[in-house]
């Protein structure tokens, strides 16, 4: 299979799908790799990195798209790339549809095989390919929380940790998972106060367990979440529905009972934000203000640090992707279920339930794709 790696051309997307030892791998493989020029620089790799590996160059995002029976991103293709994409062709990427009515329409008039990155499963019922950058937001997220409340932009002016004498920042986490965790994890080491809020009582057992006296945690019933957020400096959002958008879990009207300066951060921006003041921001202009509250909300956290994020992400993606080259889309999710749950789009056909319950389109089972 010929494979194709184009350069991200999100705003301020740094990452890149392939790194030269994935395209190593899908050469030794028997496959040829095509990757467009420039497209690993913002992580670090040069185009003689991607020569060396054994990777054709192409001199632009036509030629890759045009020449590639699969295609391998990192982020949602933007509307010139979905132009692009044809019936017969695998998108193998993160998609986030269900806040996306534009692309998911897009991709299902342009018949492409979708498989999205974030609804791969594990055997352990997770996703294994949104949890490294999961890993990333979340230990992201009390970094740029703690500047977003410097006073230069619009903060309270709080030190996450204080200082002796003075009290830390309390951080509340909505969300006990993947990005919650790490994001306690951090900010708890930063010497902040910190709480996760979480309505699965198993989940919080296993945090008292494993970090007992590092962070505490409390149920997410909705008045342990209007307290807390009221009392906070610091809330970050790290809620997720598996291919479904986000619930709002903090209304505009609960703004009115935070400090005036606090800040937000919604790691579940890509998924429609948690909260129901956020909108999509860019790492070029990352923080807007709504009713005297800060709110970060950057749809790719995760490319700020980009060489991190494309090691993690390639890590975890490589024995997808080698599956589908080697086996073809259709025999490799029929051998897989997981990587089957990972299909949204095929031949005109929306394949994920969560996403046409989100925008109310009609949808069929993956198992009714494979059969077409």
């Amino acid at each position: 299979m010929k494979i194709g790696c184009p350069k991200e051309i999100k705003p301020q997307e740094f990452r890149v799908g392939m790194t030269p030892d994935a395209v190593r791998d899908a050469v030794a493989h028997g496959h040829s790799v095509l990757v467009e020029t420039g497209a690993g620089m913002g992580a670090g790799f040069t185009d003689a990195d991607y020569t060396a590996a054994g990777a054709q160059i192409a001199p632009d995002a036509e030629s890759v798209f045009a020449d590639s029976g699969m295609i391998v991103k990192v982020k949602e293709p933007q509307a010139v790339e979905r132009k692009r994409l044809r019936e017969g062709q695998v998108l193998f990427t993160y998609l986030h549809l269900a806040p996306d009515p534009e692309q998911t329409r897009d991709l299902l008039d342009s018949g492409v095989t979708a498989i999205a990155y974030e609804t791969v499963t594990d055997r352990a019922g997770g996703l294994p390919l949104l949890a490294p950058m999961s890993e990333v937001a979340g230990r992201l997220a009390p970094q740029v929380g703690a500047w977003t409340l410097q006073k230069a932009n619009g903060g309270r002016g709080v030190l996450l940790g204080g200082v002796p004498g003075v009290l830390p920042a309390k951080v509340v986490v909505i969300g006990g998972g993947v990005v919650g965790t790490h994001a306690a994890r951090v900010a708890a080491g930063m010497g902040a106060d910190v709480v996760v809020l979480d309505r699965s009582l198993n989940r919080l057992r296993y945090l008292d367990d494993v970090f007992a006296g590092v962070f505490r945690n409390a149920y997410a019933s909705g008045a342990a979440t209007a307290a807390a957020v009221a009392e906070a400096d610091l809330v970050i959002g790290a809620v997720l529905i598996p291919g479904a958008a986000a619930p709002k879990l903090v209304s505009r009207a609960q703004l009115a009972t935070m400090k005036p300066g606090a800040a937000i951060v919604d790691v579940a921006i890509d998924q429609g934000g948690c909260f129901e003041t956020s909108r999509a921001t860019t790492h070029q202009d990352p923080i807007y203000e709504v009713d005297g509250i800060m709110h970060y909300c950057v749809a790719n956290m995760p490319g700020a640090v980009a060489r991190t994020s494309t090691l993690a992400l390639g890590n975890a993606t490589l024995p997808f992707l080698l599956a589908l080259a080697d086996k073809g889309w259709k025999a490799a999710c029929a051998d897989d279920p997981h990587l089957k749950a990972g299909l949204n789009t095929h031949a005109g056909k929306l394949t994920y339930a969560a996403v046409g319950e989100a925008l109310g389109l009609d949808w069929i089972s993956a198992d009714a794709a494979l059969a077409l």
